[in-house]
């Protein structure tokens, strides 16, 4: 193979090779060497099967892999690529040769002792079909668009009323997302563009994203890849220009409710023609270690695969069965075919060709180039259809709600030479349906506003900025307590739009009498209202706030009022965490603190009562000791479930969205996955990091060489000399 493997003082790979398809195979085979575990998790996961060694904890995920069709889907799209774009299918066919082949390797003079996790499971690494890239890229971002957030709609509108729905709606806040900025080069030192940001997911150890250089005749490109996937998706940098993205909180998956019956030859669906259909059947056996075997029955209609329910209704008998309708399901294509051309990338021009094949998931994207050139536009495909499809599930028999093509991407341009994306209401809105609070978007235009010109130097300063501003609400209650009497703060009346974007309109604040509060109370009280709303990890003020706030979360959460929305339905349980009260509740604190009328609850005696719970019993340390890192793992450690994670500075909120659950834990699970700062007057001026290391190996030196740097707002250089780098030896 010809093909060259070097690494910098960080362990990142740096590839060299002759050809894209070499260097595919060659990205592939150091991949398998670095992430072992961590492809055959992602395999497994991708078919359905990952029950068969990590048990029955895993069994929930692998029924919805199989009845939504991921790995059939995944072979369509491979099968479907062949036939359009060869160059890239048979690119994709050498990265999971590569795989198989440094799977298949036992020894390598600089490489570390195979991953533990196989000797616990007893598992070897198995095989890397040509489509399994894919089905990877399918199973990562499945959820990623939140179509579960459908049947919360659904559950609150029903047991709450339909006002609940904005009440509730993630504006303020909800789902954690990403940061990136564009600063263009007449506001930078250098007169060339800088980006810069970090992408927030949840944390596994090893990382979701993998630092890589990829070089060849055709190309040089540094960035973030997706472990299991071939090139630079989401974070590159070619020379002359550079790209990142955001997730955009497009709605492009439909839910529809079916009515299914069962014949002499199989099931049958009703259609929006009034007749029933055949709808395609079979059965599935999944492999549960330690447990017996289950059978899945797969079911899809001319919607989509039915993915809860059935026939026969849910597990507990509730009649119902739901169907799910997405893009790559419906097209055959997931979007690799702008793979390639992003590796090509030389101007901003050729970064906006290669995203117009982009399918999945919807992106926000900004790209410069060293000509002066800027890109800030949305990426992805959403279908065009009824409103009321992105709302809730709606019914399959019913007509009206069917796909009638498809939207053309938003684009947008800079404001004063900036451009701020961070899952807010934005390019994108025509595309979405609720997104994430403006805080954090709002925050990094604040900061850089505060400076004529920046430079890549500065950016860390920005990726870790606590401010909290969602405290705002909560902050304003407890400024109405006194000793003697209580005034409610202006509350604000919450209106649902057909977008269900939340409106607001203030009244009067009215007094009404309370209970005095004790002076451990008052001082608390005094204590936060003087509080910076700072959320560092050192910070005694920012752990009695957040404790003061989750004693609120689960008040609410257990009032009488709200009890109806606490039973979930019976979904299947991969599914539930969108379906849960207490972190509805915490998520949407905002609204609910300031809406009219929230149900009857007394919100000031609610505050009232958790101000004391926290001043009878307050944290006994800073924020950190309790907010700490929580990554996934597939096979956890005793170590790990012991919490030996270090603590972290931010919340959700801030910029530094290091995410608790308030109401639950204080731990994070969901952080930034990586941050970087793309230069577009120097490549070699470009930094990164990600939470952990290169390598996905306990034990080796580079698992989590990269944690300091980015516990402290540090990142490592990119380094693309290869004379400055150490190959490797050849077997």
């Amino acid at each position: 193979m010809s093909a060259e493997t070097y690494r910098d003082a960080w362990g990142i790979p740096h590839l060299r090779a002759d050809t894209p398809r070499e260097l595919a195979r060659a990205q592939g085979r150091v991949t398998a060497r670095d992430r072992a575990w961590q492809l055959e998790v992602e395999r497994h996961r991708a078919q359905g099967t990952s029950a068969s060694f990590l048990g029955p904890e895993a069994l929930s995920w692998d029924r919805l892999a199989r009845r939504a069709r991921l790995a059939d889907t995944a072979r369509r799209c491979f099968t479907a690529l062949e036939q359009k774009d060869p160059e890239t299918a048979a690119w994709v066919r050498a990265y999971a040769d590569g795989v198989n082949e440094g799977l298949t390797e036992t020894t390598h003079p600089t490489s570390t002792p195979p991953a533990p996790e196989f000797a616990r499971t007893g598992l070897a690494p198995g095989h890397w079909d040509p489509w399994t890239p894919l089905g990877v890229w399918l199973a990562t971002h499945i959820l990623f668009a939140g179509f579960p957030a459908k049947l919360w709609r659904e559950h609150v509108a029903t047991h709450l009323g339909p006002e609940a729905v904005a009440l509730f709606a993630t504006d303020g806040p909800g789902t954690a997302g990403s940061n990136g900025w564009l600063v263009s080069g007449e506001r930078t030192t250098t007169g060339h563009a800088l980006i810069a940001g970090d992408p927030h997911r949840f944390i596994e150890d090893p990382g979701v994203y993998q630092q890589i250089h990829l070089s060849c005749p055709e190309f040089d490109v540094v960035g973030l890849a997706v472990p299991g996937v071939p090139g630079v998706a989401h974070f590159g940098h070619t020379g002359t220009v550079a790209w990142a993205i955001t997730n955009a909180m497009a709605d492009y998956q439909d839910l529809y409710r079916e009515r299914l019956r069962r014949t002499g030859a199989g099931v049958e669906a009703l259609g929006p023609d009034g007749t029933w259909h055949r709808a395609a059947r079979h059965t599935e056996t999944i492999h549960v270690a330690g447990e017996d075997t289950v059978e899945v029955e797969i079911i899809e209609t001319d919607r989509g695969p039915v993915i809860a329910g059935g026939p026969e209704g849910l597990d507990d008998g509730t009649p119902a069965a739901l169907s799910l309708r997405y893009p790559p399901r419906v097209t055959a294509d997931l979007g690799f075919g702008a793979l390639l051309p992003l590796l090509r990338a030389r101007r901003v021009a050729d970064v906006d060709r290669a995203l117009d094949a982009w399918a999945e998931p919807v992106n926000v994207v900004q790209a410069a180039d060293t000509e002066g050139g800027l890109l800030h536009r949305v990426a992805g495909r959403v279908p065009v259809r009824p409103a009321a499809n992105g709302l809730r599930p709606v019914p399959a028999w019913e007509p009206g709600h069917e796909w009638t093509g498809w939207h053309t991407p938003p684009r947008a341009g800079l404001t004063e030479g900036v451009a701020v994306m961070a899952n807010q209401r934005g390019p994108s809105t025509p595309l979405g349906v609720e997104f994430a609070a403006p805080h954090r978007a709002d925050r990094i235009a604040a900061l850089l506003a505060g400076k004529e010109r920046w430079s890549a130097s500065d950016m860390p300063a920005i990726h870790m900025d606590t401010h909290l501003a969602s405290a705002t609400p909560l902050l304003d209650h407890l400024a109405t307590l006194t000793t003697e009497t209580t005034e409610t703060t202006p509350t604000t009346k919450t209106t649902l739009t057909t977008e269900t974007t939340p409106t607001t309109e203030t009244t009067p604040t009215t007094p009404t009498t309370a209970t005095s509060l004790t002076p451990k109370a008052a001082a608390l009280r005094d204590r936060l209202l003087a509080w910076d709303r700072r959320m560092d990890a050192d910070s005694a003020d920012a752990a009695a706030y957040a404790a003061v706030r989750s004693a609120v979360v689960r008040r609410l959460a257990a009032h009488l009022a709200l009890s109806p929305a606490a039973v979930a339905p019976a979904y299947p349980e991969v599914l539930q965490p969108w379906l849960a009260l207490v972190p509805r509740v915490a998520y949407a604190l905002e609204h609910l603190l300031r809406a009219d009328d929230l149900y009857g609850i007394d919100r000031a005696a609610t505050v009232r009562a958790a101000l004391e719970e926290i001043a009878g019993r307050p944290p006994a340390g800073p924020w950190g000791d309790t907010h700490r890192l929580a990554p996934w793992r597939a096979l956890p450690t005793a170590a790990t479930a012991h919490g030996d994670e270090p603590g972290l500075s931010g919340d959700h909120d801030c910029v530094l969205c290091t995410s608790p659950v308030p109401g639950l834990t204080d731990r994070a699970a969901r952080g930034p996955a990586a941050r970087y700062v793309w230069d577009l007057a120097d490549r070699e001026n470009s930094r990164w990091v990600v939470p952990h290391g290169a390598s996905g190996v306990p034990g080796s030196p580079h698992h989590r060489d990269q944690q300091p740097l980015w516990l402290d707002g540090e990142l490592a250089p990119v380094v693309t000399d290869f004379d400055r780098l150490t190959k490797e030896s050849d077997d």
